[in-house]
This record gives structure tokens, sequence and C-alpha cells, in this order.
């Protein structure tokens, strides 16, 4: 690179608690000395930005709600005035950077896909195909989290740039195995209690309800079991109402680490995945994993071998593999450890960071123009 250091401007609706937001607090906090980064938060930023090293720039845009123009001008020229080495944007709400870095001359632009929102769980909103489609002409490629999504990029997008595909990392000296009493003790959990767990946004496309009720159907004949639900969002009042005995909200917890280390099993029922950041770090900490077969799930999740996958919504499937770990205990730590050696081998930060910076540095010495 002909500079010192290359600027990397990221842009993403806000900066809440979220396996993305986790990811790219991730990728600026290990970066090498090659890389500046800069964070814009297209509305506010949010709880995620605690674990950004100090000194990073984190830049506010207020949005209002709906789609302006205006505001893709106003964006357009905050780029043009920090004028950084690349520009990279996130997810479908994030996409405005792609115009705005068009208007503003910028020619190296990433459009990075982690995953979807219940306004599009599947990603075939064919509105939102056709414009992901046409923007693809103005970035230098897109990044996507795992082999199902660079499919669905190449084959229903059809994007008009080259799709990388780049597994997010987990810090597995963080999120490792280990008992851990001391949460157990202070949620007065006893020792002998079965208990599951979910770390997630209260979001519809999670689909807590479902576990809910297959947790109220467990209970009748193991009332021993606990529910630990970690995260906080929309849906959380509704989810209160549906709970019964034995269920606790914890909201967003900065101990994640510790309350893994308090699980019997990690469950994750939702509509769709890209690659879960909470189902890598559950893994890590040697849990068995019980999830849906969506998205990149099943490249996480290996039936039988790390943990169990169940078709989206079908609550008597989920009960029996419940049930089956509640009795059979060696067989959720043999699955648990077999999902701890796969993070090892192929998860780790060190792995992502790299690939990261070896597109960006790709990018750089491309002598490609946007047409």
């Amino acid at each position: 690179m002909a500079k010192d250091t290359c600027t990397i401007v990221h842009v993403l609706y806000s900066f809440a608690t979220g396996g993305m937001e986790n990811i790219v607090a991730t990728i600026i906090r290990e970066s090498s000395p090659d890389f500046r980064h800069i964070l814009v938060c297209l509305t506010e930023s949010g709880d995620s930005a605690r674990h950004l090293p100090p000194g990073i720039e984190v830049v506010e845009l207020h949005k209002p709600s709906g789609n302006s123009f205006r505001f893709v001008l106003r964006l357009s020229s905050y780029l043009k005035k920090l004028q950084p080495d690349i520009v990279q944007s996130y997810n479908w709400s994030g996409m405005d950077a792609i115009l705005a870095a068009r208007l503003a001359g910028l020619k190296n632009v990433i459009q990075s896909e982690h995953g979807w929102d219940m306004d599009d769980p599947d990603g075939l909103n064919p509105k939102r195909l056709r414009i992901r489609r046409f923007l693809s002409r103005w970035t230098s490629g897109f990044t996507c989290v795992s082999r199902q999504m660079a499919d669905w990029l190449s084959e229903d997008v059809r994007v008009q740039s080259p799709v990388f595909h780049i597994y997010n990392g987990v810090d597995t000296n963080i999120f490792h195995p280990g008992p851990d009493r001391k949460i157990r003790e202070k949620l007065a959990i006893p020792d002998t209690s079965f208990v599951l767990g979910i770390v997630s946004r209260l979001d519809p496309i999670k689909d807590h309800a479902l576990l809910l009720r297959v947790f109220t159907r467990l209970q009748r004949n193991h009332p021993e079991t606990t529910l630990l639900i970690v995260g906080d969002g929309p849906e959380e009042q509704l989810l209160r109402e549906l709970s019964g005995p034995n269920v606790l909200f914890l909201g967003n917890r900065p101990d994640v680490p510790d309350i893994l280390r308090a699980l019997d099993v990690f469950v994750l029922p939702s509509f769709n995945e890209g690659i879960s950041c909470a189902i890598t770090e559950a893994m890590a900490s040697a849990l068995p994993v019980v999830a849906t077969r969506v998205g990149g799930n099943p490249e996480l999740v290996e039936h039988g071998r790390t943990g169990f996958l169940f078709p989206v919504g079908d609550e008597k499937r989920l009960l029996e593999l419940l049930q089956r770990y509640l009795l059979d205990r060696q067989l959720a730590k043999q699955h648990g450890e077999e999902g701890r050696k796969k993070i090892l081998n192929s998860f780790s930060n060190e792995n992502m960071i790299e690939s990261y910076e070896q597109l960006y540095r790709t990018i750089l010495g491309s002598d490609k123009t946007i047409q």
C-alpha cells in the first residue's frame, strides 16, 4: 500500500448488541497497524461500542425513519470529507452507503452480508433482490459469513461483483469450557438442575416463542430444568407473558462467557441465520447446540456430532432432542467437546482478521475501476 495506513469506514445502521456488531468490533479491535478504522452509524451507536478500543471515531448520523435521498446526499458529503480508502457497509440497512460512496467518487466499496431480518427472513424479497443486484455494480465485492449466503448472493441476488466467503471468528481464550457454579449460585439454580440457554436479541426472527412453548412441555416431566434467556429487544414483553416457572430473563450481560459455562445445552430456534456468533461462542465453550436447519447453521452444527438440527417451527422434534440430552448427559458432553475442536480448527479470530485484511489489500492493489 502506498500510504502508511489504510482508512476503512464501516457503515452500519446502529451499533446495538448483536453478533454482527461484535464481529465489527473484533475486526477493529484486533486490526494490524496497517489499518485505521472509523465507525459510522446511520442512526445511533449502542451497547456494542463498549467493545471498541479507546480512540476509535464513532459517528452518529441520526437517520430519520423511511428512505430519503436527502439523507444519502448527507452521508455522501460526510464520506467525501473523510476520503477513506475503503467503505464497508453492512446488511440491507447499511446499503445507503453504496450509493453515497458512488456519489462521493469513492470506488472501493465492500458490502458485507451477515444475515436477514423478519421483514425478509429468507433474503428473497423481489424488490430487495433487484436493488442489491443493481447496487452491486458499484461495489468492489461482497463478503458473506457462510457458504449458503455465498450461494444466495451468486444464484438468487446475482451480484455483479466478486463474492468473498469469510467465516465469523470467536475468541477461544474468552469462550472456553469449564464449570462455572458462581452464576448458578447467583441465580439460585441448583447444581442438579438441567440448564438450557439462548443468547440472542429478542427479535421475532429468533423464535424465542417456540423455545418457551417447548420448555413448558419439557418441564411437565422434568420440573428441575431451567431456561436462561440472555439479550433484550422488541419481543421482551410478549416473551415474558409466554414464560412460566424457571425461565430467567437476564437482559444484556457483560458476562456471557461465564453464563455459557453455567449451561448444559445451548438452543437457537431461529427462522434464519448467517453464521451465528452465539453458536460459535457456545461451541467454543464446549456446549452441545440444538438449532434449526437453516442458513449457515449446518456449517457449524454437525447433526449427531456437535449437536442436533431440527426443522423450523418443529416443536415436537425440538422437545425430543432436548429430552435426549437431558437423559444422556454423557452424549451432551461428547458433542460439546467435538464442537470445541471444530471451532479451534476453523473459526478462530486470527483466521477471520487475516482474511479481511487480505481482502482489503487485494482491493487496494487492484487496478479495477467501477463503471
